[in-house]
């Protein structure tokens, strides 16, 4: 792993096979070790160079120093369609991955963003274009506070759960695990990554600054409605945290995008999903002219549709 300095802050980033670049973009809390090195191994085995990176306030990118609503704040202002203000926005996040590209002097990259990463990767299509070849949005929204929004009883139940400290963190992440995974959830694979985690860094605060700017960032829908590189929308119809019309709504402000959605899929990333959403990743790519496909046709479980056209 190694760092850059870019739009002034320091990014943690690691760069991994040969091909045409892809970047992974996590969503709230995580990690760039939270894109599991199998799932990374599917996509070199694809043709991809993949780059993964900690956004700003996570693992061991720049920390900041605001002080963030609580997690109760946060919600309320989610429950209430109410955009409060916040130290920086998901706008933000996404001019930190421009620059990154840009310093690395690399791109365009194939963009695949989950959850807020989603968000972020959006954001990227939309105000840097020119830096991204595809687009992948995978379990996230446009931003608009009519769809995608979570379900009631799971806002309210997360935002009740105490503070996490450094002795309960591990058991803490996995209670909101299990509160927002689909029924094909491993949980022995994510008790080792949030160790994992958990010992590289340790950020509760920075967790609820990327949860204000969530909530402050503006709908995306115009911006989305004008992206034109090949689009690609992920969602689990069990997703209880950004529910199946965030991604419906996605696809459909985006001309061309193809929307996949999977019945057991909740808001995680099953293993036993990971080669469908590598072969759905790689034909999005394809649609963008890349070479190295080698995927085959993807599970008949699943569904595939065009949905921005």
């Amino acid at each position: 792993m190694a760092s850059i300095e870019a739009n002034g802050i320091t990014i943690e980033y690691d760069i991994r096979g040969e091909g045409e670049p892809l970047l992974l973009v996590m969503g709230l809390s995580g990690q760039l070790i939270d894109w599991s090195d199998d799932f990374v191994d599917l996509l070199i085995a694809e043709g991809f160079q993949v780059i993964r990176f900690d956004n700003r306030d996570a693992g061991l990118s720049t920390e900041f120093d605001w002080t963030p609503p609580s997690r109760a704040r946060s919600a309320a202002a989610l429950l209430a369609r109410r955009r409060p203000r916040a130290g920086y926005l998901i706008a933000d996040m996404a001019a930190d991955a421009a620059a990154l590209l840009r310093g690395l002097d690399i791109g365009p990259a194939h963009v695949v963003g989950v959850s807020m990463g989603g968000m972020i990767a959006q954001t990227m299509a939309i105000e840097h274009s020119d830096l991204v070849r595809t687009l992948t949005s995978i379990m996230s929204n446009t931003g608009n506070n009519r769809h995608g929004l979570p379900r009631r009883r799971v806002l309210i139940k997360l935002s009740r759960l105490a503070p996490p400290t450094i002795e309960n963190a591990e058991e803490s992440s996995l209670s909101v695990y299990r509160l927002v995974a689909g029924p094909e959830a491993d949980d022995e694979l994510f008790r080792k990554q949030a160790r994992a985690s958990l010992e590289r860094s340790f950020r509760p605060s920075g967790v609820l600054r990327q949860t204000a700017a969530i909530v402050a960032s503006p709908d995306r829908t115009p911006g989305l409605q004008e992206v034109r590189v090949p689009t690609l929308v992920i969602h689990g119809l069990a997703d209880p945290l950004v529910k199946p019309s965030g991604g419906i709504a996605t696809a459909r402000a985006i001309q061309g995008s193809r929307l996949l959605m999977f019945p057991e899929m909740g808001h995680d990333m099953p293993r036993l999903r990971w080669p469908e959403m590598v072969t759905a990743i790689t034909q999005n790519a394809a649609r963008a002219g890349h070479s190295g496909m080698k995927s085959n046709t993807l599970d008949a479980r699943s569904r595939s549709m065009n949905a921005g056209s």
